[in-house]
């Protein structure tokens, strides 16, 4: 039986985990050193390894909780924190913490903040202060995850595609981004945005409203919305997330996503 169908197997309950434990380790360290991934993108589409994500649920249950320390840092848990970080030149904060079974590409800045096992961040990332990065999470180049950013983490089902965030996306300060959704290339999000996959998502630059769900196409600028809704009660303003304008395609990221701030006065 090859590992992929080993981990499915134990994961199912076929076979006994045991012997299963040498393939989710390797699994692990591979994941840790970034020769695999939760997802892959093919195209403009995402491929979820299901198996990857089987395997670090059965890990969970093959680790035992203990003391960790590093410094005067303690830490009482079942997964350790990821080391040699001067080698991978990737650049953490204290008390910043990247768990080990993540992989960041060199140039990768953690700030105080936290990426947990399973995700991929790519090379010139900045996750800023108290910014977090869940399981699996899919984190492109050149991002900025601003301070307080939650990316949330998607463990369950196995199947499930993790929160993706394309390369150049900037999340601006305290925006919450969870359940698998899709943030393209480029894309600007204004400071306190939540997006779920239920989130309306409402293009308002045209004579007609345009909504979709689950996620926001490239280089899109999107502000926190309401928009009213009807109950027995009363009518409410519901939470919704407004696309304002587009971002101007440029080869300096950096001009473009100040042009963009300033022309739609997007907090950040």
């Amino acid at each position: 039986m090859d590992r992929e169908a080993l981990i499915g197997a134990a994961y199912a309950g076929d076979v006994p985990l045991t012997d299963a434990k040498d393939a989710v380790f390797q699994t692990i360290a591979e994941l840790d050193a970034g020769s695999i991934r939760v997802a892959d993108k093919s195209g403009d589409d995402w491929v979820v390894n299901q198996w990857v994500k089987q395997a670090i649920m059965l890990y969970f249950r093959l680790t035992e909780v203990r003391t960790m320390g590093a410094g005067p840092f303690e830490w009482f848990d079942k997964i350790p924190t990821k080391t040699d970080l001067e080698a991978a030149a990737v650049r953490v904060v204290p008390p910043g913490v990247v768990r080990y079974g993540a992989y960041c590409e060199p140039g990768v800045v953690v700030m105080p903040g936290y990426v947990n096992i399973g995700a991929w961040v790519g090379q010139g990332t900045m996750v800023d202060t108290w910014a977090t990065v869940g399981s699996c999470a899919q984190i492109g180049r050149d991002v900025h995850l601003s301070g307080g950013v939650g990316i949330g983490g998607v463990l369950e089902p196995p199947g499930a595609r993790p929160v993706i965030i394309e390369d150049g996306a900037f999340i601006g300060s305290r925006s919450i981004v969870v359940e698998g959704v899709h943030i393209g290339a480029g894309a600007v999000l204004g400071a306190n945005t939540t997006i779920t996959s239920s989130t309306p998502i409402i293009d308002v630059t045209g004579d007609e409203p345009v909504e979709q769900r689950g996620s926001v196409p490239p280089n899109a600028v999107v502000v926190p919305g309401t928009r009213p809704k009807e109950f027995p009660a009363g009518t409410y303003d519901l939470q919704c997330a407004l696309i304002i304008g587009k971002r101007t395609e440029s080869t300096d990221k950096k001009t473009s996503l100040n042009d963009a701030l300033r022309t739609f006065e997007v907090p950040v």
